[in-house]
């Protein structure tokens, strides 16, 4: 109650209102909170194992958060499972040109068009040298450079996989990002395929090589495909040993708040607007996949009720973004505990 009736509307108005100054600042006393030496200590009873990685409980937090992972001590103490860092691209680069994040309040929603922003492969795998072993699991979020084109994603992935494998607990390949062009039509069959099949054969050169697992991998979809779409998707998936899924990624969609004068913004929506969406795609790849393939659902989670939902349509761990924003960091362990 406290961060939704004083604390966030301080945050809102902070800096002229602008959403990614806000965001920028509350990074940097993350990063500040996390050189403070703490014990993490987690109940063992939310504990599980899915594609060989044992996660303290089942709620993590969502790429593009924290890009950079710079605040991953921060996290673990708030009472996180797990976090994915991220995306991050061979290349360092910019992103899309600012203001680039717009709140919809009225919604619960957020709009980005990020594009992408991070400080490229190589810097996050020297900070993640420099942090050691993490106190959590990090799953890492790859995408594909802007500067590279489509014919060359494969091999751009691919550098950036070869630079952090040490780093990474498994490995969220992003082909539906909204906010990069072309970058969507990676999800197509014939693309999806050869982008996997040169991550699955770097994945074993390195594994054998180490006398080591390969590294999970998994993909995250866009709430935006069709049935059909997806279907043809969960094969390619299926044909080239994919770990698990992630559903979804932010929506081109503007069902819900058509009439917010932020809703002509492009870029990707997130938020309570996505959760039906979001609900109604993990469902159907569990149809789809039956019981064994792990799902990761992430869109719209607000509460634990939002997050046992999810868990009903068939994920395997949730994650969050938008609804801390939103609700706060309080809502971490009450959702981690009711999906416990």
């Amino acid at each position: 109650m406290f961060y939704k009736k004083i604390l966030r509307p301080i945050l809102f108005r902070a800096a002229g209102g602008d959403a990614e100054s806000v965001h920028e600042l509350t990074l940097k006393l993350l990063t500040l909170l996390s050189r403070v030496p703490v014990r993490f200590a987690g109940d063992p009873s939310q504990a599980r194992t899915l594609f060989g990685v044992r996660f303290p409980n089942s709620l993590g937090l969502a790429a593009g958060m924290d890009k950079n992972g710079v605040a991953l001590p921060a996290w673990a103490a708030m009472g996180f499972g797990f976090v994915e860092v991220g995306t991050v691209t061979w290349r360092a680069q910019p992103g899309n040109p600012r203001p680039r994040i717009f709140r919809l309040p009225e919604y619960a929603a957020l709009i980005n068009r990020m594009g992408f922003n991070n400080a490229g492969a190589v810097a996050l795998a020297a900070r993640l040298t420099e942090i050691g072993t993490p106190p959590l699991p990090v799953g890492i979020s790859l995408g594909k450079s802007r500067a590279a084109p489509i014919e060359a994603a494969a091999e751009d992935y691919c550098a950036s996989f070869r630079t952090l494998y040490d780093h990474g607990s498994y490995f969220a390949i992003n082909v539906s990002s909204p906010n990069t062009p072309g970058l969507r039509t990676l999800q197509d069959r014939a693309q999806l395929g050869e982008l996997l099949a040169a991550l699955q054969g770097v994945n074993r050169r390195i594994s054998h090589a180490r006398h080591r697992s390969p590294k999970p991998l998994l993909v995250k979809i866009a709430p935006d495909l069709g049935d059909a779409a997806i279907s043809e998707l969960l094969g390619v998936c299926a044909d080239h040993a994919v770990s698990g899924l992630i559903a979804t990624n932010t929506t081109l969609s503007r069902v819900g708040v058509t009439d917010h004068p932020r809703a002509g913004e492009s870029g990707g929506l997130s938020g309570r607007p996505l959760a039906a969406r979001a609900l109604q795609v993990v469902r159907f790849i569990r149809r789809e996949v039956g019981p064994d393939l792990p799902i990761i659902g992430v869109g719209g989670i607000f509460t634990p009720d939002d997050a046992l939902r999810m868990r009903d349509a068939g994920a395997d761990l949730i994650q969050v973004y938008t609804g801390m924003i939103y609700e706060g960091p309080g809502i971490v362990r009450k959702i981690a505990r009711a999906l416990a």
